[in-house]
């Protein structure tokens, strides 16, 4: 009778994994596979087969997560937007946060702006560096002549 419980277990495991885009269920499935086979063996050992799910489970887990993490890791593409991050743009419209004005240009597109620091105006023509993307804006930083050199 267990070996449907684990049959059951396996089977829910491989349709998570199917139909979700990361890794999340296929040690467990691992491990009823095991498990249920474990049960066809030893049928009214229902205690070996739980310690024989997760230990399985967790061996599994344990040996194939950190390199899955990294395969899936080098695989991500950076969107169009974030070639913009680190950059340095041009304030083409004064930036201040308080009254929610601001324009930076760099490689040709125009984007809405604020700065890093809420208390900082940056005045039109001040270089900038991009930090990052937040929404449909960047936070800027102005770059100081100092840094330039």
């Amino acid at each position: 009778m267990w070996w449907i419980v684990w049959l059951v277990i396996c089977v829910g495991c491989v349709i998570v994994e199917a139909a979700s885009p990361q890794l999340t269920s296929v040690w467990f499935a691992l491990g009823a596979l095991f498990a249920l086979i474990t049960s066809l063996i030893k049928p009214e050992w229902w205690w070996l087969q739980l310690i024989v799910f997760v230990v399985v489970s967790a061996v599994s887990l344990a040996l194939t997560r950190p390199l899955a993490k990294k395969l899936l890791s080098k695989n991500k593409t950076r969107i169009n937007a974030d070639r913009f991050i680190d950059e340095e743009g041009v304030v083409v419209q004064r930036i201040n946060n308080v009254l929610g004005e601001g324009q930076v240009k760099s490689k040709g597109t125009v984007w809405s702006a604020r700065s890093e620091d809420d208390g900082v105006i940056i005045e039109e023509g001040a270089h900038v560096k991009i930090k990052r993307i937040e929404g449909v804006k960047v936070i800027v930083t102005e770059i100081r002549k100092e840094e330039e050199s």
